[in-house]
């Protein structure tokens, strides 16, 4: 029997919209509004509004917090302040990714795991079941209860200010604030997944649609669009952001995946940090690189790359990048490829040239 779709709370508000309802990592989400090329370019532009209440929050609390969760990740997170989020792959003892997530340190002995939707439950279990039981730390799922938005895009500081009593502008890049939007109290971290300036909000489910529409009403003299999935990939992939279950599976570990710098071995003992030290001891056997097409042709995931005519890589993610006006992938080939060599991508039996190029494809300008 198959499984019933999950919905947010904002379903009947996405309907409304007369959104394109599609099935993602178990929930039933909107991929469109518009035209997908639209709400891409309202983001990279101006502002763009998406619901990700998909995603998985898990609260760990108690004095054994931060102990476990740093066991559990394969960045550092001894020096998170009150207020502040940090990035990190977790990973199996073989060092292959589990998922990778953010963490907020909410106070002391307080942590608050976002994680990706399709892996919620796998996550909760693993985290479950290393905390144990009786050792002063307590692991809550509060995914269903919590709401999560993303106002994304040059003007995001804008459409967001009318709404709170802070000055949006003063949090950092990776910093939060609790405090009030609309009149409802949410989390407001200077973070997101678009490669652009913006917030991701988290509140009670409740509290969300009311979140939305002020956020929708503040946002109009702004140029803001509500936005899909297809436009949170388009805009994640130009900015070569790793997607779990296509840059980032069980059978990756972060040093291929260029996530490198996420990797703390010299923190002490994490899980799979044993399997890391002699991969980064060896040196890596392949890496993730990107590509941009020289031929005509649209490299999408699974397809093979060809080096001297042999199959040497696999696409993770590819497509037309509408800011770059290129057609782009990322893909896994043996580490001693390098920008500017040459390489092929068999599409649809045929065989197109690319040019290995540097990642990220996009970075945006900050301000001076």
């Amino acid at each position: 029997m198959e499984e019933e779709l999950k919905k947010t709370p904002l379903y009947d508000l996405h309907v409304s919209l007369g959104a394109q309802m599609i099935p993602f990592g178990g929930w039933t989400m909107p991929a469109r509004y518009r035209d997908i090329l639209e709400e891409h370019r309202a983001v990279r532009d101006r502002a763009g509004l998406f619901d990700v209440s998909h995603m998985g929050e898990i609260m760990v609390r108690g004095i054994s917090a931060e102990g476990l969760v740093q066991g559990l990740l394969t960045n550092d997170i001894s020096g998170l302040e009150d207020g502040q989020a940090i990035y990190s792959p977790m990973c199996a003892g073989d060092g292959g990714i589990l998922d990778d997530l953010l963490v907020y340190r909410l106070g002391q002995g307080r942590y608050m795991l976002v994680v990706n939707a399709a892996n919620t439950g796998r996550d909760l279990a693993w985290i479950r079941e290393r905390a144990g039981a009786g050792k002063g730390v307590e692991v809550e799922d509060v995914s269903d209860e919590t709401v999560l938005l993303a106002l994304q895009g040059p003007r995001a500081v804008e459409v967001i200010r009318p709404l709170v009593r802070f000055d949006p502008g003063k949090i950092d890049f990776y910093r939060f604030v609790w405090g009030l939007v609309a009149g409802a109290r949410c989390i407001v971290s200077r973070t997101g997944y678009t490669g652009e300036d913006g917030f991701e909000i988290y509140t009670a489910a409740g509290d969300g649609e009311r979140v939305w529409q002020a956020l929708m009403e503040s946002g109009k003299n702004h140029g803001l669009l509500p936005a899909g999935l297809g436009a949170r990939d388009t805009l994640r992939f130009e900015a070569s952001l790793p997607l779990y279950g296509h840059e980032l599976n069980e059978g990756t570990t972060p040093l291929e995946a260029g996530l490198g710098r996420f990797v703390r071995l010299d923190k002490g003992s994490f899980t799979g940090r044993e399997a890391l030290e002699e991969q980064r001891r060896r040196g890596l056997s392949r890496r993730l690189v990107g590509l941009s097409m020289t031929d005509r042709g649209v490299p999408r995931a699974g397809y093979p790359v060809l080096l001297g005519g042999k199959p040497a890589g696999t696409v993770t993610s590819g497509g037309y990048a509408p800011t770059l006006k290129a057609y782009l992938a990322m893909a896994y080939v043996p580490s001693a490829v390098k920008p500017g060599d040459r390489v092929e991508v068999l599409i649809r039996g045929k065989k197109c040239r690319a040019e290995v190029v540097p990642l990220p494809f996009y970075k945006r300008r900050k301000e001076a």
